[in-house]
């Protein structure tokens, strides 16, 4: 089955310990109904530089990563159907780049 790398731009951090353990709820219980779609949980990543012909570049781009994970799913309409539950986009604060990983 096809695998698809969600990447995460955008979100916000937790203002308050109870809004952080609120954020980490909605976050598990959306990976868990993924069920064995769900191949590589992934991370939340950290500041990012953009590398190019003219050197490096501190503001890691118009629209940062912010995390990523890996899902298996039918096609694209399938994955992308998976990320619509994603707390990013439920809760308007950012947005999942949904992309096929290709086998060479």
């Amino acid at each position: 089955m096809p695998q698809y790398i969600f990447a995460y731009h955008g979100g916000k951090s937790p203002e308050s310990e109870a809004e952080g353990a609120r954020m980490m709820a909605a976050w598990k219980s959306w990976m868990e109904g993924l069920g064995s779609g769900l191949v590589v949980p992934g991370n939340p990543v950290g500041l990012s530089k953009t590398v190019h012909h003219d050197g490096v570049d501190d503001d890691g781009g118009a629209n940062p990563i912010s995390g990523y994970s890996v899902v298996e799913a039918a096609d694209l309409h399938s994955a992308c159907a998976m990320a619509k539950g994603c707390p990013l986009a439920v809760d308007g604060d950012g947005t999942v780049e949904v992309a096929e990983l290709m086998e060479m």
